[in-house]
């Protein structure tokens, strides 16, 4: 078998390669669309069978990361696993040497060996390392000393294609500020916000060839649409206008500019976007917010149609956006309404009395003087909060006095009665059936009892007498049990609980209770005070309420007597302080009303009343 010898400077596709390497080095596309290139083009200049691109990570030098992979494509029996195998030795010797040349398997005929060659690429910052070797197939030491000197030669083409990509950065940035102070003339030129606004979307109009350019403001907490490009006037009512602010109000509540169609990598919500564009027929659009101190004041939002926005026009509208906000933002500041004139002017007066430098940090102190005088000197009442239910001094629990089924009922919960009054009926059919029964026993008997006087017969009299006055101790029964058939109020008061509409016809049992009757004269007031401020109220005598059914009007009450036990209720313990109003209950209190009680205590200072209870948590959570 013969050796093979890369000698293709006499080979047609000479002309070809050496074209596509100048190529590469004026290349201007996607860095990973050169390198594919690159290390193609250097594996059919070497005639190369596999090859690799190898770089050193900057942040772990002792890290070597392999970036791509090339193969002719040829089903040449080689050695693609051991040359794996030694890459990150060949890689590492090739970084340090800036070229490397081994043999990888020396098992053919002719002398002819399958060796891995590779060079250090040159680039222009000396602190990038990268190497590309290739593995030659049946080749001999002049061939290989012949490729690696090839390889050399092409090795500063990365620099090249830096170099190139450097200036092309720089042309583009010298573009974008042209263009972005050519817009910036045309506001600073504006003396008002509408002018200003309308100069500026024209402008852009025109610069980046849009059908139309709209900017908003926040006002009051929501995008508000300011100019239309090419546009005076137009209906802020309109359907149009509502959908370019809610597209604008996407970009500013993400802070973040927002490009439709949305590239892949997009992480922003496009929603508003996406349904303005097809209902709008809109093909490309771009929103960005206006940032004035680093929170969005504005958006502006370009529409058109014949191509996407390039990332260059991209960055142009960013700085534009970010060089007009704070002229904006001033012309509106001085356009405002009369109010906001205002404030400035009562910074300009304040200025005449404490100083025209630092004018608002200067009565900030003074207010905050003001304010620890009138936290510590005047004392003001103090009160203690709790809540409080209003009970009834007496309660009565009506039950039921003999099993039976109810007949009727006359009243309802929260129905007023009189004493004695009927609350509700049994049914006595089966009473009055006995009733009559005991009656015509009882008559029987003392007939009986007369037969036998007369006969003389006086056992027969006694026993007929005897069985008389049990058939009436049975009628005095069942008459006290038809007396008691009607539950009736034992006072005069309210219905607090017992609706039994819906049981008329159920049977009761003797003892289940039906009815609670409260009293409404005289009642008393129930106030729960934490534990924690029982101790500020004993002995003190005033205080007000006010029920949560009329918020606004507050009754006087005085203490009465505060409970020696606490409580516990929801997590906390709580004192049942009993406390009487001063004036007569009014006609619409009911028991078991309830609302908010404040007690009287002391007068304290202001600082007190404030810092108390964050000191009393302080003092038992930090003593030792």
């Amino acid at each position: 078998m013969k050796t093979s010898r890369v000698d293709i400077g006499r080979e047609p596709v000479a002309d070809q390669i050496f074209d596509e390497l100048a190529g590469l080095r004026q290349f201007a596309g996607p860095v990973a669309e050169f390198w594919r290139g690159f290390v193609g083009t250097l594996g059919r200049l070497v005639r190369a069978h596999r090859g690799a691109l190898v770089r050193r990570d900057p942040e772990a030098p002792d890290t070597l990361r392999k970036l791509l992979d090339w193969s002719d494509g040829s089903s040449a029996r080689i050695s693609v696993a051991a040359f794996n195998q030694s890459l990150p030795g060949l890689a590492e010797k090739c970084l340090q040497e800036n070229s490397v040349s081994q043999v990888i398997e020396t098992n053919r005929l002719g002398g002819a060996q399958d060796v891995a060659v590779g060079v250090r690429l040159r680039f222009a910052n000396d602190r990038e390392q990268c190497a590309v070797v290739f593995l030659l197939a049946g080749v001999d030491e002049e061939t290989v000393t012949e490729t690696v000197t090839r390889l050399q030669l092409a090795a500063d083409v990365p620099r090249s294609y830096q170099a190139n990509q450097s200036q092309l950065h720089a042309r583009q940035e010298v573009e974008k500020f042209v263009a972005v102070l050519d817009v910036l003339a045309l506001v600073n030129a504006e003396a008002k916000f509408r002018g200003a606004a309308l100069a500026f979307c024209n402008a852009l109009a025109t610069r980046f060839h849009c059908e139309r350019v709209s900017l908003g403001w926040i006002d009051g907490g929501f995008v508000r649409l300011k100019t239309i490009s090419r546009t005076e006037r137009f209906d802020k009512r309109a359907r149009a206008v509502r959908a370019i602010e809610i597209v604008m109000e996407e970009a500013v509540d993400q802070d973040d500019e927002i490009v439709w169609p949305a590239p892949s990598d997009c992480s922003s919500v496009v929603r508003d976007h996406e349904q303005f564009s097809r209902e709008q027929d809109v093909a490309h659009l771009v929103s960005l917010p206006l940032r004035l101190d680093d929170r969005p004041v504005g958006a502006i939002t370009c529409e058109r149609q014949k191509s996407p926005f390039s990332e260059l026009e991209l960055n142009q509208l960013r700085l534009a956006a970010d060089l007009v906000a704070r002229r904006l933002s001033e012309l509106r500041q001085w356009d405002r309404w009369f109010g906001a004139r205002l404030a400035v002017a009562t910074r300009e007066r304040l200025g005449k009395w404490i100083g025209p430098e630092h004018t608002w940090a200067k009565l900030l102190v003074l207010t905050g003087v003001l304010a620890i005088v009138a936290l510590l000197l005047p004392v003001y009442p103090y009160r203690v909060e709790g809540n409080f239910i209003l009970r009834s001094e007496e309660v009565a629990h009506l039950t039921a006095p003999f099993d039976g089924y109810i007949k009727s009922v006359e009243v309802r919960p929260g129905d007023e009665v009189e004493a004695e009054s009927v609350l509700m009926r049994l049914n006595t059919t089966d009473l009055e059936l006995e009733e009559a029964s005991a009656v015509a026993d009882q008559t029987r008997y003392l007939r009986e009892a007369e037969k036998a006087r007369a006969t003389g017969s006086l056992a027969d009299m006694r026993i007929a007498l005897a069985l008389a006055d049990q058939a009436k101790a049975r009628l005095d029964l069942v008459r006290y049990r038809l007396q008691q058939s009607q539950t009736k109020a034992p006072f005069k008061g309210v219905v607090v609980e017992g609706d039994l509409r819906q049981r008329i016809g159920a049977p009761v049992k003797q003892g289940e209770a039906l009815f609670r009757i409260a009293r409404l004269e005289p009642m008393y007031v129930e106030a729960e005070i934490n534990e924690r401020d029982v101790r500020d109220i004993i002995d003190k005598s005033g205080g007000e309420i006010a029920f949560v059914a009329r918020p606004k009007q507050k009754y006087k009450i005085r203490v009465v007597r505060v409970e020696p036990a606490a409580i516990a209720k929801e997590k906390q313990n709580v004192f049942l302080v009993r406390c009487v109003p001063e004036h007569q209950p009014e006609r619409w209190w009911r028991p078991g009303m309830s609302g908010v009680c404040k007690i009287d205590v002391d007068r304290r200072t202001l600082l007190w009343i404030l810092t108390h209870r964050t000191v009393d948590f302080l003092r038992m959570h930090l003593w030792w």
